[in-house]
């Protein structure tokens, strides 16, 4: 127990401290987990055999990440995503796989080692990638949509994987001594050091092994649709807060054992059962309950990658190690370039899809275990392997930092390229300014959907740090409105600084959609004329609402009461919007008002009229208050003032 308790004091005390610190020098949590452990391993020896262990059990980490991931997409998301899938993400794996192949063979392997070599280098990892892309709120963009989009085929070929590696034996099968070496199995039906696959299904005919498999996957999607509502509630009579995380964990850890019974992967199981649950009125309950338990055990995991590096093993053949390892990431990339112009993914996102998926992944310890205890692969290359696997690993957030400086100096070329537009909903916000954000808010409190556009990158990028979602790129282009469902949408939200581009953005909705509402965002009142033209349904002036209530304070502090204060502010707005009905038809685009002899007159005729009409207006809201019908400028949601 004083054991246990001693280690769990040296990794928690070594990502206390090393986390915080990388975050503040810019470098990401997951460069800080590594460093914590390569130097409460390797450098001080702090932590020993028991990682590799302590490493089986972190994985699971990556199972949780997986499931959230699938709570925030729904069902037509993922079939959206087929293509990626099917396209992108089995090209990725074939010519990966084909080319490190074909490098090994060059290298005088046999064609069996060499398979089982590509196969293993093809795969990236998972929890490093979709961690560092979730800090950096990237996998939203479409090329962190195309990044998760390959991982998740890579993490659906490992099944196929594990079942071609046996094979491929040509010798005698080698396994993992719990110090870390290696030796020869004596045991012909040894699975190695227990990481390898345990399936029920083992013997059975291919038949069988099918209808099992089929049978598990619909049983997690009937448990997910049918099973979930009934225990919710049970739960929920228990008035624990704890048994909601217990029946998260639960949930989780059950998927995991049955995908592993019938040979599946757990990770992709359990995102499997996130897909399902994503409609679910219980997915935020689900995310709280279990993102502490995902970031706890994914750190855990990246510790013990770094504590595991073996850099007594490295120092002996580091010319070797880290030369394949630069011929990895230089083979990866160089594939996932070419795949990214083909699928004509934009610059910024080239950059992003090429440096975060070139390193090895954490599937690939699973596949040298396997590989091993079937007796694909030698131990010297498995050890070799092991290696350039890690380091690789541990070369990713450096690979992220270069994708960051890249991505600054293409900052203007970036700005030019909009994401891509997959969702769609009643509501459309041009522009997530301060006005746009508390439209955005108080629309998606209500219970609506809404589709955020704007053309400030970092601004999108924000937003996505706080968990709204938003698309990067111009308001004004048809294309992008096209993509975010204008021709579906009820509502238009214009909220852009730029005046000239908020009427263009008006007048090119109005031709479009004549039955659209369009509420629009004013400058001032020679903006409210213009919108009003363009065809805008509700024009709200930016300073007008703010203004009245802080003359309103003025008022009370005066000595008016609370009420006369309220009632002097209400009898202004109505005034001043009947005002601007009247001086709208007036107005002249492209001369100046002072500049206007007519509108300048009726001007000076309302003013004077200022206390006839707040006392008419008085007396008019007093009997029965009349709302005008003409569009936009009289709409008692306008407050354009």
């Amino acid at each position: 127990m004083e054991s246990f308790l001693f280690q769990a004091t040296i990794y928690l005390g070594a990502a206390v401290i090393a986390v915080p610190l990388a975050a503040r020098l810019g470098l990401g949590s997951v460069l800080g987990y590594l460093v914590a452990g390569i130097i409460i391993g390797p450098v001080t020896g702090l932590v020993g055999t028991e990682t590799q262990d302590l490493q089986h059990f972190a994985e699971f980490g990556v199972v949780m990440m997986l499931f959230l991931i699938g709570l925030e997409l729904e069902p037509r998301t993922l079939w959206a995503m087929r293509t990626r899938l099917l396209g992108l993400g089995g090209l990725q794996i074939f010519v990966t796989g084909g080319v490190i192949m074909w490098v090994a063979m060059l290298a005088g392997e046999t064609t069996q080692t060499a398979l089982a070599v590509g196969m293993i280098l093809a795969l990236s990892s998972t929890a490093i990638v979709l961690q560092t892309l979730t800090e950096k709120g990237l996998v939203q963009t479409q090329g962190g949509r195309n990044v998760f989009s390959v991982l998740l085929s890579q993490d659906i070929a490992v099944i196929p994987m594990l079942a071609i590696l046996p094979l491929l034996a040509v010798r005698s099968p080698v396994m993992l001594n719990p110090d870390g070496s290696m030796a020869r199995a004596s045991d012909p039906d040894h699975h190695g050091d227990g990481h390898g696959v345990f399936s029920l299904l083992e013997g059975m005919p291919g038949w069988a092994v099918t209808l099992a498999t089929l049978a598990a996957v619909a049983l997690i999607i009937l448990a997910g649709v049918f099973l979930t509502r009934p225990v919710f509630r049970y739960i929920h009579h228990a008035r624990l807060r704890e048994m909601y995380t217990a029946l998260a964990l639960l949930m989780v850890v059950s998927i995991a054992v049955v995908m592993e019974v019938v040979g599946l992967s757990p990770a992709l199981g359990t995102f499997l059962a996130g897909v399902v649950l994503a409609n679910s009125e219980f997915r935020h309950e689900l995310e709280s309950d279990l993102e502490p338990f995902k970031g706890l055990l994914l750190g855990l995991f990246f510790i013990t990658v770094g504590a595991g590096f073996d850099f007594g093993a490295f120092f002996k053949d580091w010319g070797d190690v880290i030369g394949l390892t630069i011929l990895l990431i230089a083979i990866k990339g160089g594939i996932l370039y070419i795949l990214a112009r083909l699928w004509r993914l934009k610059p910024h996102d080239r950059w992003l899809f090429t440096l975060s998926l070139s390193q090895a992944g954490e599937f690939g310890f699973v596949l040298i275990s396997f590989s091993l205890a079937a007796g694909v692969l030698t131990p010297g290359m498995g050890q070799k392997l092991l290696l350039v696997i890690a380091l690789s690993m541990l070369i990713t957030p450096l690979l992220f930092i270069l994708y960051e400086y890249r991505a600054r100096r293409m900052k203007t070329e970036v700005e030019a390229e909009p994401d891509e537009i997959n969702e769609d909903g009643p509501v459309i916000i041009a522009g997530i300014g301060r006005f746009g954000q508390i439209v955005n808010r108080l629309v998606q409190s209500a219970g609506f959907k809404t589709v955020v556009l704007d053309a400030d990158l970092e601004t999108v990028q924000m937003m996505r740090k706080f968990g709204f979602r938003g698309f990067f790129g111009d308001p004004t282009r048809p294309d992008l409105l096209k993509a975010a469902g204008i021709a579906e949408a009820r509502v238009l939200v214009v909220a852009l600084d730029d005046k000239a581009a908020a009427v263009r953005l008006v007048s090119y909705a109005r031709k479009e959609r004549p039955d659209l509402h369009i509420v629009a965002r004013a400058r001032d009142r020679v903006h409210v004329f213009e919108l009003y033209q363009a065809g805008a349904n509700d024009i709200v002036r930016e300073l007008f609402d703010s203004s009245l209530r802080a003359g309103r304070y003025v008022l009370e502090n005066l000595g008016l009461s609370d009420y006369e204060a309220a009632q002097a502010e209400d009898m202004f707005y109505h005034h001043d919007r009947e005002n601007m009905i009247e001086l709208a038809p007036l107005w002249k685009p492209g001369v100046p008002v002072e500049q206007n002899p007519d509108y300048i007159s009726r001007a000076r005729e309302l003013n004077n009229e200022l206390e006839t009409a707040l006392a008419s207006r008085q007396q008019r809201n007093e009997k029965a208050p009349q709302r005008g019908g003409r569009r936009g400028l009289v709409s008692s949601g306008e407050k354009q003032g």
